[in-house]
Parts: C-alpha cells; structure tokens; sequence
C-alpha cells in the first residue's frame, strides 16, 4: 500500500516516527480492526502542535497542565504547586513537547489495540 493512501495518515499531524511505529503495531489487523483501532486512536491521541500549545499554556497561565492532559496527575500536581518545577520543568517540557506527546500516543496505542483485539470495541454494521 502507498504511504499516501494509507489510513494512518489521516491522523492529523502525524510524524515519521509515530507513522512508523503505528504501521509495526497494527500489521497484523484486518481492515474493519483496522478502521475500529483508528476511530478509538484518533480520540485518545495528542497532537505535537496541541501539545506544544499546552506547554505554552502550562509555562504563564496554568503550571502542570501539559502533564494533566497526557494523565500524569501527580506531575500535573507537583508542577502546579512548584510553579512548574520554578519554571524549569515547564521550560524542558516546551522542548521536548514532541517527545511528550509520542510517549503519550504509544501508550494509546497500546490500549486502542488492546480495546481492539478484545472486542472491546463494536462498530454497527451498516
């Protein structure tokens, strides 16, 4: 299949690394599996650019929510109460916002294959 026609790449955003790492994970699905795990991926997923705009966020106006919205609560709560670490965690976390949002995506990779493979996740029949 071609890069271009594949439907990883309707994700919008999507990196070489995270197309890559995608297409590993869901090689062995079937194409109704395949249309499933990427309506529930879609939803769970973080853009970079979201992210980065998150960590802009998190630096002047609310400190740790960058960490809130990939679900590191604790980190969340600890970057609120320290004003982001004095700033420096939140200043790290603009740099490697891209890292941040790829470790997040993994995971959801994971559990949208796992909702997948179970069953967990039925889509009507038309």
């Amino acid at each position: 299949m071609d890069i271009f026609q594949s439907p990883l790449m309707s994700l919008p955003g999507i990196t070489p690394d995270e197309y890559a790492y995608l297409q590993q994970a869901t090689a062995g699905l079937t194409d109704q599996q395949l249309r499933n795990f990427l309506m529930v991926y879609s939803s769970k997923r973080k853009n970079p650019s979201d992210m980065l705009i998150f960590c802009l966020i998190g630096l002047f106006i609310v400190p740790g929510l960058q960490r809130f919205i990939i679900g590191q609560i604790g980190m969340g709560i600890l970057y609120l109460f320290t004003i982001g670490l004095c700033f420096i965690g939140s200043i790290i976390d603009i740099v490697n916002h891209k890292t941040l949002a790829f470790e997040h995506n993994q995971k959801m990779v994971f559990e949208s294959l796992q909702m997948v493979r179970m069953g967990g996740f039925q889509q009507p029949t038309q």
